[in-house]
């Protein structure tokens, strides 16, 4: 069955359902779901998570990586981030977010979104949105993380939004060198420059990365750049 638009475009249409009549947003979900022909949201994020780039992306990936997944806002980086840590407990393995943007309960209407839930999981998904949010806090708290771990981190430009944490290069550094020591899959929402021209190019890339603080993005082993479904590794 062929959505009438791409899924961010029926989740934001969702989103302001929910704001608009004052329902939950999971109920907003369903009835964009009805919509299109299914009985709920979780049955057609099933399909698209059949056919979601997110399962291919995880096969490439290889403990030590770091990954920079870039997208304007509401173009699906956090949401094929946190399918990339679904990925990961779907092979056992855990998945953990540090965020600076997002509560607790919007991290689980996130997830779904993508019809998952993290207490399905048996305890692999791991939560932090903590204001002290650094490369050394999250060092220090993946200190016991078993290789393979992915890590999600939200977002990139704010590791160093706080003057006493050190360089964002430097943090960036410190944690490539801890997730190749200990085995992790680090992956890190980005922001993109305003600057980006979607008429110019179907997708983002590597020179629309909006760096406010200078950053070597040849540190990062692996790309993924999304826009109006479009997907460029």
């Amino acid at each position: 069955m062929k959505l009438s638009a791409p899924v961010h475009h029926l989740k934001r249409r969702a989103r302001r359902l929910s704001r608009e009549e004052r329902i939950p947003l999971h109920q907003a979900l369903d009835r964009v779901a009805a919509g299109e022909g299914f009985g709920a949201w979780s049955l057609l994020a099933a399909r698209r998570t059949a056919t979601s780039p997110a399962g291919g992306l995880f096969a490439r990936l290889a403990p030590g990586d770091l990954v920079l997944i870039g997208a304007r806002p509401g173009h699906g980086k956090t949401l094929m981030s946190l399918e990339l840590a679904v990925e990961a407990m779907k092979a056992g393995r855990r998945g953990v977010l540090f965020t600076l943007e997002y509560t607790a309960r919007d991290v689980i209407d996130r997830f779904r979104a993508i019809g998952a839930d993290p207490a399905h999981f048996g305890g692999l998904f791991d939560f932090d949105d903590s204001d002290a949010i650094s490369a050394d806090y999250i060092v220090g708290a993946l200190a016991t993380a078993p290789p393979g771990t992915l890590v999600v981190v939200d977002y990139l430009q704010l590791l160093d939004h706080r003057r006493e944490n050190p360089p964002l290069m430097a943090q960036i550094r410190t944690l490539k060198a801890f997730a190749a020591d200990r085995g992790l899959i680090l992956v890190f929402i980005s922001q993109i420059d305003r600057s980006y021209d979607p008429a110019k190019k179907p997708c983002p890339d590597i020179g629309d990365v909006r760096l406010p603080n200078p950053l070597d993005l040849s540190l990062f082993s692996k790309m993924c750049f999304l826009h109006a479904g479009q997907i460029r590794f």
